[in-house]
């Protein structure tokens, strides 16, 4: 091969490579999400929540079921907190219904939490096909990862891309509200 033959096959290369998307450029939200780090709180996640002015049902049904003293104080946990549209969309017979059952809606608050390390339950560590499955404080399982789209998810909600970080844990907010398997008891 000549020089001159060499150098204008260098340049074609260079310009092809210069001219089709990174993997990081077509999956580009997926990867700033990934970066984003978390946001510092000083006070634990029920603070953070009550200063959160999207989550006032969130802290209006934990203070319901008695949770908040438990969650001002326990350490390690983090919390998928639904927004008050999340809340909103809940019917408002099942929501009527679990905020008049104090054990019912202590079960669905609690599934919103879990006891597991920050770093395992971000949602931004599992993938589309394969979520990494967290146990929640109400013994059932979420499953934490990324859509198809490069969206974080708990179970099939979709999680903001940055947590915030607490003297206690850390809350990821959500845009639903996690609803855990009911199963009938033995009688």
């Amino acid at each position: 091969m000549t020089l001159s033959r060499f150098f204008k096959s260098l340049v074609a290369s260079v310009a092809f490579a210069g001219a089709a998307p990174s993997f990081a450029q077509l999956n580009g939200p997926f990867y700033a999400c990934l970066n984003t780090p978390l946001a510092d709180f000083d006070g634990s996640v029920v603070d953070a929540a009550v200063a959160t002015p999207e989550l006032s049902t969130l802290v209006t049904a934990v203070t319901a079921a008695g949770l908040a003293d438990t969650l001002a104080t326990a350490e390690g946990i983090t919390v998928y907190a639904p927004t008050d549209a999340a809340f909103a969309n809940v019917p408002t017979p099942i929501l009527d219904a679990l905020l008049a059952d104090t054990a019912l809606l202590t079960t669905v608050l609690t599934y919103h939490v879990t006891g597991e390390p920050a770093f395992r339950a971000d949602p931004r560590r599992g993938s589309s096909a394969a979520p990494l499955l967290i146990s929640t404080l109400a013994g059932q399982s979420l499953a934490v990862g990324f859509n198809t789209g490069g969206a974080p998810m708990v179970n099939q909600s979709m999680a903001d891309c940055q947590g915030v970080s607490t003297d206690n844990g850390v809350v990821w907010i959500i845009d639903s509200v996690l609803m855990p398997q009911f199963l009938p008891t033995a009688e």
